[in-house]
């Protein structure tokens, strides 16, 4: 008897754990009225808001390992704009360049497969500074988890600073082009703002876009950029409001969209997209290319 009422008691409980796992609806992004009512208005806080969420960190398979040999650049530090020590890694043009191609990380931070793709834009463009920004303070993420850390960690007057300094590095007489992932790609523009006047060309790949028009009204240079149609963040309608917004700034931007997932131009992401990675790849560099003569 005892047997029978054990056994009725084990499947209730299986049965009620079994309905609540499948009735248990998946991790959300945040939407865009949550954004509007539960934040401020700045897209670098409500983006770090959102990649702290776990909805964000599914979007992101754990990287394969990537480990780059016989690198060409070398580790350097500068001091940001608060006065404290900032650190990028960085390829010198054999001939003195005033033109600069900053490298902004995705969200697992500066790993080697940015260094990879730092000396390759070394190698495709002509006589040009390259310059990673390491935007997580020396620390870079393995999984989901760390990186949801890490974001949580970076705070936007730190990474403010950074990039400021990086400018000031650069020289008043540099000309910056930008180019980032993910959290890069948002980094990407918001660089490009900051550089002012000092801009001149801006890459961005499935970043975050900036809604704040006054703010793009302030931009100094082109934009391209390369979106995913299967992307949650940003999703095909955020690139598409984008595109309007840049058209009522009176500012360019070249979108190009894909039929691909978030990450897909990471050759570490177990989502890589080959065809999309290498179309994007050509013309971004004819992008810089052209805005470098």
């Amino acid at each position: 008897m005892k047997k029978i009422l054990f056994l009725t008691l084990a499947a209730f409980a299986t049965a009620a754990f079994l309905g609540y796992r499948y009735k248990a609806p998946e991790p959300e992004l945040l939407t865009p009225s949550c954004y509007v009512s539960c934040f401020n208005a700045d897209v670098r806080e409500q983006f770090r808001v959102e990649a702290s969420t776990q909805a964000f960190a599914m979007m992101h398979e754990t990287p394969l390992y990537y480990k780059l040999e016989s690198p060409t650049g070398v580790p350097v530090s500068f001091k940001a704009a608060d006065g404290s020590t900032a650190m990028g890694y960085e390829i010198r043009s054999k001939t003195k360049s005033n033109k600069w191609v900053f490298v902004i990380q995705e969200w697992w931070g500066l790993n080697d497969y940015i260094k990879r793709e730092s000396e390759t834009l070394s190698k495709e463009l002509d006589n040009v500074n390259v310059i990673a920004l390491d935007l997580y303070d020396g620390k870079v993420a393995a999984t989901p988890d760390s990186a949801m850390k890490l974001v949580q960690a970076a705070k936007t007057d730190r990474l403010e600073n950074i990039i400021k300094g990086a400018i000031a590095y650069a020289g008043s007489n540099a000309k910056i082009y930008t180019i980032g992932w993910c959290f890069g790609g948002m980094w990407s523009l918001q660089t490009t703002l900051l550089a002012g006047k000092q801009a001149a060309g801006c890459v961005m790949y499935y970043g975050r876009p900036e809604t704040n028009l006054e703010k793009l009204k302030t931009l100094n240079c082109d934009v391209i950029g390369f979106f995913g149609n299967q992307d949650k963040s940003p999703s095909p309608e955020m690139v598409t409001k984008f595109e309007a917004d840049m058209q009522t700034a009176g500012k360019k931007i070249t979108a190009y969209k894909y039929e691909a997932n978030h990450g897909f131009a990471n050759p570490s992401n177990p989502s890589f997209n080959k065809t999309a990675t290498e179309d994007a790849h050509v013309k971004a560099v004819a992008f810089l290319k052209e805005h470098m003569k």
